[in-house]
């Protein structure tokens, strides 16, 4: 019995039976469905945080300071936090930099011209901030020393700020109030969208000495950034900056210096790890499919015994017998692995379908998830699932192709 025949006989089967061949299925439709989902998921959130760190900039060096690490040390007393000498000190002692800037995030504040008002995110920022995070000015100037120096009262505005406050008319030298404090409108961004967890288009820099000098008393900053002279200089120029803080804060804890880069790394080992783990779900589920394909396999060789005596009787080989009952078995598992396919992509696709719309009507209008789904693992979900049929099919057909023709007559 050649091929295409043995092809025909295990799709009429599957017609013939098609409730017992859909339950049979359903373990590897929900297995290669789940396997294509995972891809699908886990290959777009990779993509998404190389997109988002791109944004960013991977090479970009952040030094943070943690308040909890901070509290475990015993050098507490020596630790603040960090504050504009040791800025200064990082600029002037760590000549692998090439740009360092200071950022203070004040909060959300309520940003007002005449009778429009909105939300806004204030940072306090220093000049080298706008090349460091790519926020390029449109219109206007940027934040400079002159407004350092003198804790100036102006403000360089995102490209939504513009549009809600101001819509047609010129912000350029024009007066908003934040938070009750009147501000002179010097800079307009470039539209930009969301950086992380920021969206730039919706922020207010000030120079940052304005909110420590006006608000806190005390030059203290939230984090820096840095960038090094050239990218391969990335890990020294961060042990540069750490030899730098340990030397000025007697080695206390609670600084973090790191690079997106490593960031990004991290959430991809991440992600890889998740990605396994539900993939190994999924195997179960199409080993469970495969143990279904077994059984019923065994109720069908036992409902045609005559059939298969029969056949033996007017001259089918064992192996014509053997490769009928695998053949049948890899049909059901294949016609099961397309189904999933099929039902997989659609799944993800939604879920894309899902995260876009969230984070367009949630989180500044980014795209969400970027669903893509491989040639590779269509062919690969294909052959995996016809596989399992003909290994779990293998017993069922070897105990086929033994029965004694005479034998397999006689049964009733």
């Amino acid at each position: 019995m050649n091929f295409l025949r043995s092809l025909e006989t295990a799709l009429a089967n599957l017609r013939a039976n098609k409730l017992r061949s859909a339950l049979t299925m359903l373990g590897v439709i929900i297995g290669v469905s789940a396997v294509i989902v995972i891809v699908c998921i886990v290959g777009g959130a990779q993509a998404t945080v190389v997109r988002e760190f791109e944004r960013l900039g991977a090479k970009l060096i952040i030094v943070a300071y943690n308040p909890e690490e901070a509290r475990r040390s015993r050098e507490t007393r020596l630790l603040e936090g960090l504050t504009m000498d040791d800025v200064r000190a990082i600029r002037s002692e760590c000549d692998l930099l090439q740009s360092v800037s200071a950022e203070l995030p004040a909060g959300e504040f309520t940003a007002r011209y005449l009778d429009k008002e909105m939300k806004v995110n204030a940072l306090g920022v220093q000049p080298e901030y706008t090349r460091l995070r790519d926020l390029p000015v449109a219109r206007g100037r940027f934040i400079d020393e002159n407004d350092i120096a003198d804790w100036a009262k102006v403000v360089v505005i995102g490209d939504k700020v513009r549009r809600d406050l101001f819509g047609s008319v010129d912000p350029l030298g024009k007066d908003i109030e934040i938070q009750g404090v009147s501000v002179t409108i010097i800079g307009i961004l470039e539209p930009k969208g969301r950086a992380g967890d920021q969206d730039a288009d919706k922020q207010v820099l000030v120079p940052i000495t304005a909110i420590q000098k006006r608000f806190l008393g005390r030059e203290l900053v939230a984090m820096m950034w840095a960038t090094p002279k050239q990218a391969d200089m990335l890990n020294a120029a961060m042990d540069q900056i750490w030899q730098t803080l340990m030397r000025r804060h007697n080695n206390a804890k609670g600084f973090q210096v790191d690079s997106l880069d490593n960031i990004q790394q991290a959430i991809g080992r991440v992600l890889a790890i998740f990605g396994l783990v539900l993939g190994g779900v999924a195997g179960l589920a199409l080993l469970v499919g495969g143990i279904g394909i077994m059984n019923i396999m065994l109720v069908s060789v036992t409902e045609r015994t005559r059939e298969i005596g029969l056949r033996k009787a007017v001259g089918a080989r064992r192996r014509d017998i053997l490769w009928q009952f695998l053949i049948e078995a890899a049909t059901v598992s294949g016609v099961g692995g397309l189904i999933g396919i099929g039902l997989g992509a659609a799944m993800a696709h939604l879920i894309g379908a899902i995260s876009r719309q969230f984070i367009k009507s949630g989180m500044g209008g980014q795209p969400g998830i970027a669903i893509h789904l491989p040639w590779w693992a269509v062919v690969g979900a294909f052959a995996f699932s016809a596989t399992v049929g003909v290994f779990f099919g293998l017993y069922p057909a070897v105990r086929a192709a033994r029965l004694d023709p005479i034998e397999a007559l006689r049964y009733e």
